[in-house]
């Protein structure tokens, strides 16, 4: 009975396009060519995303752009596309840090490359290829923390929303200052907000511009916790501290999890349950299930 279970129809179209790695939200459908895009951003060359990868399946994403407050370059947003298709395929994984270098976040997208891509059109391009990054690294099947050192502005503040939590150290600050240049966020970094902290609090925080310090996000649900030191080393061993918690066991099980979640978040609850009873599929009567029923007999209470 439960390999038929397992073996019923499959998903509907929208759950089948959700969890297959590499799938972005845009295409040529949608008047998006991603190589011409990439042709352009190639041109802003500085900074660089650094990826390590730890044996503990632990992955540190560090935003490396000192001299720039770690802003994106075209060549930096190039990269995270590259490193977020890495991760993608990095099965030992199970968490993700994502940290700026020199201990700030990110000032968002680098001036040069905005003036230059100045027209209507040049902003639509560049704000699909982003929301496509970002969804991405979003769905990736790891549980992900934004380590807020320093000032997370504008594109930067977008960035932490799409991950799983945020931790910002004492001194530090997000803000969304999109309203000042004359835009609004173009990385997916509204909708996800209003996903965290409500739209009533989302209005506030963008119309405002509103400075949020460690404790004012706090307070407002933005982050999990406010770490005790502003060092970037000791504030990079607690986040990590602060996420082994949540990534104990097999990588199988921590992914299927997240993915779990991610379907919960984005499909309407059939699909959702359905997706549910697929990824069960894959760890029930695994080797880590059967260790644990070995180990624990008939789940002693």
């Amino acid at each position: 009975m439960a390999t038929s279970l397992l073996k019923t129809p499959s998903l509907s179209m929208r759950t089948r396009l959700l969890h297959p790695t590499g799938l972005s939200i845009y295409n040529t459908l949608h008047g998006f060519s991603e190589g011409e895009v990439k042709k352009k951003l190639q041109q802003f060359s500085g900074g660089s995303i650094d990826l390590q990868k730890e044996d503990n399946g632990i992955g540190i994403l560090t935003l490396n752009n000192p001299s720039k407050m770690n802003a994106f370059s075209g060549v930096m947003m190039l990269q995270l596309l590259e490193k977020v298709i890495e991760l993608e395929n990095w099965t030992e994984g199970k968490g993700l840090i994502v940290r700026g270098a020199k201990n700030t976040f990110s000032s968002g997208s680098d001036l040069n490359a905005v003036k230059a891509l100045g027209t209507p059109e040049d902003g639509m391009a560049l704000c699909m290829f982003m929301q496509n990054t970002l969804t991405r690294f979003m769905r990736l099947p790891l549980i992900s923390v934004a380590l807020v050192q320093g000032r997370a502005l504008g594109g930067g503040a977008e960035f932490t929303t799409a991950c799983d939590f945020r931790l910002m150290t004492p001194e530090s600050e997000i803000r969304f200052v999109h309203k000042e240049m004359g835009i609004i966020p173009s990385w997916g970094g509204a909708s996800r907000l209003v996903e965290i902290i409500g739209s009533r609090q989302t209005l506030k925080v963008l119309s405002g511009a509103l400075k949020l310090d460690s404790q004012k996000a706090l307070n407002i649900g933005m982050v999990e916790e406010v770490l005790q030191s502003s060092d970037e080393t000791k504030s990079l061993e607690e986040a990590k501290e602060w996420l082994k918690q949540f990534i104990k066991g097999p990588p199988e099980v921590i992914r299927a999890l997240k993915k779990c979640v991610s379907s919960g978040k984005e499909l309407c609850l059939e699909e959702a349950l359905q997706n549910e009873r697929d990824l069960l599929g894959t760890v029930w009567g695994g080797p880590a299930n059967l260790e644990a029923v070995a180990r624990k007999g008939k789940f002693n209470k």
